[in-house]
């Protein structure tokens, strides 16, 4: 099978090269036609944005909202040629489970339907139509937000579909957009920006995917200078190399490695809750194998429950066992293998020194649970399914632990009672947590989710602001003046 990748307007096909990517997973192989375009080539692309988001601010941000809604309901139908493309081919590309990349994309594209758009507006602007006009600001005065002529993204491809946060936030925002895909997953952001274009022509050049080889300074450094803003995930040396690239006058936002765990409290260790607790906690550490920046690393499991957290361990072990059966781990690279088998293999050698250490794997090391009493450190996960679990008696034993990752904790996962929730969710502020979800919701962030801390669609605008001195003098000059 054959595939092209990318999606562009501004110049054509004929005049660019192209270079074969191979991939191989579940007994098919698929070839990947990734653009190799010159510096040139690039630029011209971006000058090509740039001028058409000229036609994107012609839109009320409640037409935006009604096109991205059409497109994430043609992908939701199986029947949609792009969706089975992407059912087809991306467990090919990620090596994912064919189950598990279908119900994925499904929950992902739910996030962006029209209601869950609205609130994605609403929680960043209040009031949205600042997108389209100026409106009255409480103190008096006026303010009208604009978004960027260009935004070049720099996407990761370890979760399917993650592109689509990026696109459709730019979309949101009236903004030109460029989105340079990953080696490991370089298709689906260019079905959506042709799909876009299918749902709304109008909108065909004020977008485009592309691919280089990561680390083009020659490329990344050009391309970077013409963009107002810069927006990249990624491991942290490469989002430094990528920063240092970055002019001063261009805005970059960045989103890097993170560490995200879960809290099971002990009101729910009893034999009402347990198995539920337990299902839940497993499917976080199963859904796409912990690729995720709001994938768990360990669990803290409180003591004084009916189950205890060694037993409780056990439950997670026979939910991911069963996980496995209808969602198989994907194949792991060589480098991926050997680091997790060294994990595992010193984990094992450890239990005869650390009393009370359970460890808990597959005879196929397709996954692996980890029981430990609280020491004074704790390592994160080679990831893949590999998942610890640290009994404490006290929530604020966890503060030690924590505070060494402070500037890389994102998602805590929690299961406690209400009372318990907000005391918690106090601490993990104080130590650096930016989100806090149910167990089973670690990996699916709600439409308008502060990433890190920070806004999704605020960042990406500038503010212009009427100041009320402006309208006051303005009457001097108006035709009725006595």
């Amino acid at each position: 099978m054959m595939e092209r990748a990318g999606y562009f307007t501004q110049i054509n096909e004929e005049d660019v090269s192209y270079e074969i990517k191979t991939f191989q997973s579940h007994g098919k192989e698929l070839q990947v036609q990734v653009p190799v375009l010159t510096t040139e080539q690039l630029l011209q692309i971006a000058d090509g944005v740039k001028k058409a988001s000229d036609i994107l601010k012609s839109f009320s941000v409640s037409e935006l909202v009604h096109i991205i809604d059409q497109v994430i309901a043609r992908l939701l139908d199986r029947d949609n040629p792009y969706r089975k493309k992407a059912e087809a081919l991306l467990p090919i590309i990620t090596g994912f489970d064919e189950e598990m990349v279908r119900l994925g994309i499904t929950a992902q594209l739910k996030t962006f339907r029209k209601p869950q758009l609205q609130r994605f507006l609403v929680e960043d602007f209040g009031n949205p139509l600042a997108l389209d006009d100026f409106q009255p600001r409480a103190k008096g005065g006026y303010s009208k937000a604009i978004g960027p002529q260009l935004m070049t993204t720099i996407w990761a491809g370890n979760v399917p579909a993650l592109p689509l946060w990026s696109i459709v936030s730019s979309l949101l925002v009236k903004g030109g957009s460029i989105g340079k895909v990953s080696s490991a997953e370089p298709l689906f952001a260019g079905w959506a920006a042709k799909l876009i274009a299918e749902v709304e022509p109008r909108l065909a050049d004020c977008l485009a995917v592309v691919w280089w080889q990561g680390g083009d300074e020659e490329k990344e450094t050009q391309l970077f200078a013409a963009s107002d803003i810069v927006f990249a995930y990624g491991g942290n040396d490469s989002l430094t190399a990528i920063k240092n690239r970055v002019p001063l006058t261009t805005r970059f936002l960045a989103h890097g490695h993170k560490v995200s765990f879960g809290i099971v409290a002990k009101e729910s260790l009893n034999a009402k809750n347990v198995h539920e607790t337990a299902r839940l906690a497993a499917y976080d550490v199963m859904r796409f194998d912990q690729q995720g920046c709001y994938s768990p690393h360990f669990f803290f499991v409180q003591s004084g429950g009916q189950v205890s957290p060694k037993i409780f361990s056990q439950y997670v072990a026979h939910e991911l066992s069963a996980f496995e059966k209808r969602f198989p781990r994907r194949t792991l690279s060589q480098e991926e293998d050997a680091k997790s088998f060294a994990w595992k293999q010193k984990e094992q050698i450890s239990v005869f020194s650390e009393q009370g250490k359970e460890v808990i794997s597959s005879d196929s090391g397709s996954w692996t649970v980890v029981y430990e009493p609280l020491k004074d450190y704790v390592l994160p996960s080679p990831l893949n399914r590999v998942i610890r679990i640290i009994e404490i008696e006290n929530f604020h034993e966890m503060t030690p632990l924590l505070v060494p990752f402070r500037n890389y904790l994102q998602t805590a996962g929690v299961a406690a009672s209400p009372r318990n929730l907000f005391q918690l969710s106090t601490l993990l502020a104080t130590l650096g947590v930016t989100r806090i979800s149910s167990l089973g919701q670690m990996t699916a962030p709600e439409a308008g989710w502060h990433h890190d801390g920070t806004w999704s669609l605020l960042d990406l605008v500038q503010f212009v602001d009427i100041e009320h001195s402006a309208e006051v003098y303005a009457e001097n000059f108006s035709s009725y003046r006595d």
